[in-house]
């Protein structure tokens, strides 16, 4: 279900350009990089976990203590089943900098990075600039062509189907309380998935959005009624 205050033309644009980035065909000089955010609560249990023994399965009481939040930066090329995506003390400016940098550093000799992301309101310049300061962060920027998803349509970044892998196939229900090994567990789920290649099939497409939005893709959007 999609939750849409209202659709105008620039939620329209906004939503064509993602879609028709991803209809392309793979193009390693200009690839396509997805970016979100998963906050992350740290737990640690109350009282110790009772062991498994014959004829008792292991025991964890419901009752936790609350360690603080960490974040994830699920970040994935769904084209090709690669992804960078790792755990952070948070997502303020400065990690938001520097998880640019790893997809930069990755793709060093690519004409430029397509990166779709949300409206968050670090996902700027200015993020890199404060970080790296202005020459480096300007230049760093410069490396990124960045689609924004329309407000209110996140569910258009793909990395958002990424977060879900994470929290399924990763976290599920287990207790992580430090940030340490929330990093390691994230890593090592990151790796098994770049091997085995999970990647996106983005079947949704521009005509697709026309009749389920109903508009023409010229400039008037017809009745929602």
């Amino acid at each position: 279900m999609w939750v849409l205050p209202s659709i105008d033309q620039e939620f329209v644009d906004r939503m064509e350009d993602v879609l028709r980035l991803y209809a392309r065909e793979h193009d390693a000089a200009e690839p396509v990089v997805c970016l979100d955010e998963r906050p992350v609560q740290l737990h640690a249990p109350a009282r110790p976990t009772v062991p498994m023994r014959p004829g008792r399965p292991s025991r964890t009481d419901y009752e936790y203590v609350r360690k603080g939040t960490a974040n994830i930066f699920c970040v994935v090329e769904p084209k090709v089943g690669r992804r960078q995506t790792h755990a952070t003390q948070n997502r303020k400016a400065p990690a938001f900098a520097q998880a640019l940098r790893k997809i930069a550093l990755r793709h060093s000799r690519a004409k430029t990075i397509h990166l779709v992301m949300d409206n968050l309101n670090t996902h700027c310049e200015k993020s890199l600039v404060t970080r790296y300061g202005n020459a480096a962060g300007a230049a760093l920027w410069k490396r990124f062509t960045v689609h924004y998803t329309p407000k209110h349509a996140s569910w258009l970044d793909a990395a958002e189907m990424e977060a879900s892998l994470v929290s399924r196939q990763c976290l599920g229900n287990r207790r992580i309380a430090d940030l340490r090994t929330l990093q390691r567990e994230v890593a090592a789920w990151n790796a098994a998935a770049d091997r085995a290649r999970l990647k996106i099939d983005w079947a949704f497409r521009v005509d697709d959005a026309r009749s389920v939005f109903r508009y023409d893709g010229i400039t008037n959007l017809r009745s929602q009624h």
